[in-house]
């Protein structure tokens, strides 16, 4: 039978409460569905990471790592890359659109104004 280290039963409960964490948040509306999805199941991976020695170990073996803390740190580091990725396309697109509305909005004043104009114009 193989125990946890110290290390691994630290990492893996500090995931469980990660994801509890995150289910709170969107129970509360902080944050969005797709958001949650994606947190739920790095930390859902993390723990089972932490939880599992020999798939943990089978897996750093694979990897050609030399601890078992460096898996979990790189999952986690690859998580938290792919999450940077991802928020900056939506950041991305956002500004895109940011730009669009704003220039559609100055098309907008500029035609009330035009309107405005025209019927103090024709009203005197």
């Amino acid at each position: 039978m193989t125990f946890l280290s110290r290390t691994q039963l630290i990492t893996a409960l500090g995931a469980v409460l990660l994801a509890l964490f995150v289910l709170d948040l969107v129970r509360r509306r902080k944050l969005s569905e797709e958001y949650s999805l994606l947190w739920v199941m790095a930390t859902t991976v993390i723990a089972v990471l932490g939880f599992s020695t020999p798939l943990l170990t089978w897996i750093t073996h694979a990897l050609g790592f030399l601890g078992e803390s460096s898996t979990t740190f790189a999952f986690g580091l690859a998580f938290s890359l792919a999450m940077l990725l991802y928020i900056s396309l939506k950041l991305s697109r956002l500004g895109f659109e940011n730009h669009v509305l704003t220039r559609e909005l100055a098309l907008l004043r500029d035609e009330v104004q035009t309107i405005r104009q025209g019927g103090e114009g024709g009203a005197r």
